[in-house]
């Protein structure tokens, strides 16, 4: 038996819909309490933004990810939304990883300091030369982490993605080289740390980029 995902938001009428995947032993109700529903609110957007609990959820659950995409998105999409997936953190690395895997699912990407992977993951890379210098062996594409960086090498130059951190973030180096993988226009840096210091004004930013209207 497989357990449902817990939800926070609404999936309404809106043309737009963003699904938010929280970071870490973050519950979905922190982005709400940290003003990002609010901020949609004062500006008028047609967007509803629903957060999904990933809470002690690794990138290798392929069922709760499955289930993401029939009980979240696929719905949305039949009623016509067009539905952007997020991620702060460990949602960042989750939400390319779903893109990945499903080239097409999403209109576009918000990624707010997505973590980058665990250092033997990366060593791996970096041993190579760099992400364009990397081929993956099998061994390598067993690991999800690495599943997401091979499509970092070649992301869709269609996606729209928004992608940025603090500048005093603990993972900012390697947060860069993940943004790197992106057009300069998609990156953006602000001040504070891994916190909501630096993710509610990135995400304030995203939200006048004008992907959405009013």
């Amino acid at each position: 038996m497989t357990t449902a995902l817990r939800t926070v938001g609404t999936s309404g009428s809106a043309p737009h819909l963003m699904v938010m995947l929280p970071g870490a032993a973050m519950r979905p109700e922190a982005v709400f309490e940290a003003g990002f529903a609010s901020a949609i609110e004062r500006r008028a957007l047609p967007l509803d933004l629903i957060c999904v609990d990933i809470d002690g959820v690794g990138l290798g659950a392929v069922d709760r990810w499955e289930r993401l995409q029939r009980e979240i998105i696929e719905p949305a999409q039949a009623r016509g939304a067009r539905v952007w997936l997020g991620g702060i953190s460990l949602g960042g690395m989750v939400a390319m990883a779903h893109v990945a895997a499903r080239p097409g699912v999403a209109a576009g990407l918000c990624l707010l300091a997505p973590y980058p992977g665990s250092r033997p993951s990366t060593n791996v890379i970096e041993r190579a030369g760099g992400p364009d210098r990397w081929r993956p062996t099998e061994a390598d594409l067993r690991d999800p982490e690495l599943r997401v960086w091979q499509w970092l090498q070649r992301p869709p130059v269609d996606l729209p993605v928004f992608i940025g951190h603090g500048s005093d973030d603990r993972f900012a180096e390697r947060i860069q080289q993940v943004a790197e993988r992106f057009p300069p226009t998609s990156r953006h840096i602000v001040s504070g740390g891994h916190d909501w210091a630096a993710w509610l004004p990135l995400w304030e930013r995203f939200l006048d980029v004008g992907h959405f209207g009013r």
